[in-house]
């Protein structure tokens, strides 16, 4: 490797290429010849096995300003590990310089001011572990291996998004390391453009070290059910669904599952892999508000098996994680629907059997509530803000083989569901291919055309397009 100087954002050089790097570093640096190499670059999605060349374990802004500065220095392209939960494996490239923030996830949380100050590598379950120790919670996902990072700059829905808005509505400011090195901060009142751009703006603006949330008061113990019906009755099921959906009270959230029954505890162990239709509800109010809403889905159509039962918050939040574990093969497509007409419905209960593997689900996002609050420009969300269902057809196997059926199965199931879509834009954070078309639709012109101009401003070299990419114009 040449010798090149790298200033730092601290207004320091270092020399001498790689070891110029591991000097200035707290954390560490691998290559491909270390021993830990290949547990570092490995990713959420085994369908992505990708090598890069360098990968820059940092544990601290500077560390990542120093790396972002070698990686130009040295012509290195970059991504972004935290989670490493994207399907796309946004995370990782060949030949690239990775930058690791795993070592950066402490969470500090100040229960008076309800807020939590969470580092750029921490897991939603790290997170929801420190604040639920306060009785609080910060809306996010539903996934606790997931990272905080990739999901709160492209939007973040889970089982407290109609209380309480997305992850990136309760994000209050942020600690930013930009393309040129400088480490800032970012919020209404500091970097506001910036601040604007990262909620909903994916990883187009800089590497986030720092997140501070907005929390509530959420728990510890929470209420939850789970209605399966058999595939049989998948019409009149999501017609139910529907209904009861749209007159859920605003502290309830629903999703909607077409799924095979898992081989979990709570399932009877005859109905483990049926084929079917479920509706999963969670409720933050009383006992009895959540079982009369029970009452009504058992009342309109005699579900297959259910469960309602408390539920400790913490354990909620990790429900489905075995379901998405390491180490399977995933391929997924999102779109947005305003409803779930009846016509809708007969081509969700038609695609549903064409699946090759059981593991494969389509999963429906009711978005209302709080969600709706926030006016369309307020953030750079990548969607409507009017009440929809957001849709992502995941195909999930743990074969080759069985993953490219799979994938044919997802886009041929997406392409059926556009004529009752909202466009072909999508929940960024629901892309496998980053198609620029599609980038473009989910934004629209006007919100693109804004990301665009505030990408020439802290990124105008596009140095940060490993993602749902959004290239510079000049102002």
């Amino acid at each position: 490797m040449s010798k090149q100087t790298v200033t730092t954002a601290a207004g320091s050089t270092m020399r001498g290429g790689l070891g110029g790097l591991r000097d200035v570093l707290t954390g560490s640096v691998l290559e491909p010849t270390d021993d830990d190499y290949d547990s570092a670059r490995t990713v959420w999605n085994a369908a992505i096995d990708r090598r890069p060349a360098l990968i820059a374990q940092c544990a601290s802004p500077a560390d990542v300003a120093a790396a972002i500065l070698f990686a130009r220095e040295q012509g290195f392209e970059i991504t972004v590990r935290g989670g490493a939960h994207s399907t796309a494996g946004a995370g990782v490239a060949d030949e690239s310089l990775m930058i690791d923030l795993r070592r950066m996830n402490e969470v500090r949380v100040d229960p008076e001011a309800k807020r939590a100050r969470v580092g750029g590598g921490a897991l939603l379950r790290d997170m929801d572990a420190a604040t639920q120790a306060h009785g609080l919670a910060v809306p996010t996902g539903l996934v606790g291996h997931t990272g905080v990072g990739g999901l709160t700059l492209g939007g973040g829905m889970g089982w407290l998004s109609r209380p309480f808005g997305l992850t990136l509505d309760n994000l209050l400011a942020a600690q930013v390391v930009t393309a040129d090195g400088r480490i800032r901060r970012a919020a209404e009142d500091e970097n506001p453009d910036l601040f604007w751009a990262i909620r909903g703006g994916g990883g187009n603006f800089g590497v986030v070290t720092a997140f501070e949330f907005q929390a509530h008061q959420v728990g510890p113990i929470v209420h939850f059910g789970l209605f399966f019906w058999p595939a049989a009755d998948g019409r009149e099921a999501l017609g139910v669904m529907r209904d009861v959906i749209h007159d859920l009270p605003r502290d309830m959230n629903a999703i909607v599952a077409c799924l095979n029954a898992p081989p979990a505890p709570f399932v009877p162990q005859q109905h483990h892999f049926v084929p079917g239709y479920a509706l999963l509800l969670t409720g933050l109010g009383s006992a009895e508000e959540h079982a009369k809403v029970a009452d009504d889905v058992r009342a309109r159509l005699a579900p297959l098996f259910d469960v309602e039962t408390p539920i400790p918050y913490v354990e909620l939040q990790q429900l489905l994680d075995e379901a998405n574990a390491w180490g399977q093969l995933y391929y997924d497509k999102g779109t947005d629907i305003p409803n779930l007409s009846d016509d809708m419905i007969a081509v969700m209960t038609e695609q549903m059997p064409r699946r090759s593997s059981p593991l494969s689900v389509a999963l429906g996002y009711p978005l209302g509530g709080a969600f709706c609050d926030i006016g369309q420009d307020d953030t750079a969300f990548g969607g409507t803000r009017a009440p929809h269902y957001a849709w992502v057809l995941v195909g999930v196997a743990q074969d080759p083989a069985v993953l490219a059926a799979e994938r044919d199965w997802v886009r041929s199931f997406w392409d059926a569901l556009q004529p009752f879509a909202l466009g072909i834009g999508s929940y960024v954070n629901l892309m496998t291919e980053f198609d620029p078309d599609r980038v473009r639709a989910s934004y629209g012109r006007a919100k693109h055309d804004r990301l665009a101009h505030i990408k020439a401003k802290y990124d105008p070299d596009n140095r940060f397009h490993h993602n749902a990419n959004i290239k510079p114009t000049e102002n």
